[in-house]
């Protein structure tokens, strides 16, 4: 019971390195984007799922007061942003519905390049932390999951499933 109410996180060590092989493997990918578009992109389709699974086991609590992580450097990530969009023309939009339409709005465009930027960043971060502090790490993972990234990694992998569906993913 004890390891329930931990302050950090409730994880067994090799599911650690097993997040973090995973997290590598997903910025070694997005940071090689330029080679064959079409396997590197059913790789990050094969991927997103992995990962998925790998931070969803991570249960957490409230990380410690003070404890925040680094500012992202805001010019990097436009400009992988943009590298992204670009690489991915007409496969990066897709629509996102509402279920409600209380603000007047039933649907907005999402982007693929912005949810790849986003876990990339989150994860990067995290890689960089868990060479100092895997427990740190393994905890900023699990509450950016939680609080931003999550969703990104969701309408990720549905827009990509949709992509594979048409056998959009050799670009």
């Amino acid at each position: 019971m004890d390891a329930i109410t931990s302050p950090t996180r409730v994880l067994e060590t090799g599911l650690d390195h097993d997040l973090a092989r995973l997290a590598r493997r997903y910025c070694e990918l997005i940071e090689t984007r330029a080679t064959k578009r079409g396997v590197w992109l059913a790789r990050i389709a094969e991927l997103l799922p992995r990962l998925h699974a790998g931070v969803s086991s991570l249960v957490t609590a409230k990380p410690p007061p003070g404890d925040r992580p680094e500012p992202v450097d805001l010019d990097a990530r436009f400009e992988l942003f943009s590298q992204l969009r670009d690489l991915l023309a007409d496969c990066d939009p897709y629509w996102l519905e509402f279920d409600s339409v209380a603000d007047g709005m039933t649907a907005m465009t999402g982007s693929l390049a912005d949810d790849l930027t986003d876990i990339y960043c989150e994860l990067k971060q995290g890689l960089t932390l868990f060479e100092l502090d895997p427990d740190r790490a393994v905890t900023a993972w699990a509450l950016g999951y939680r609080q931003h990234w999550g969703q990104h990694l969701v309408d990720a992998e549905r827009h990509l499933a949709m992509l594979q569906s048409q056998s959009r993913l050799d670009l």
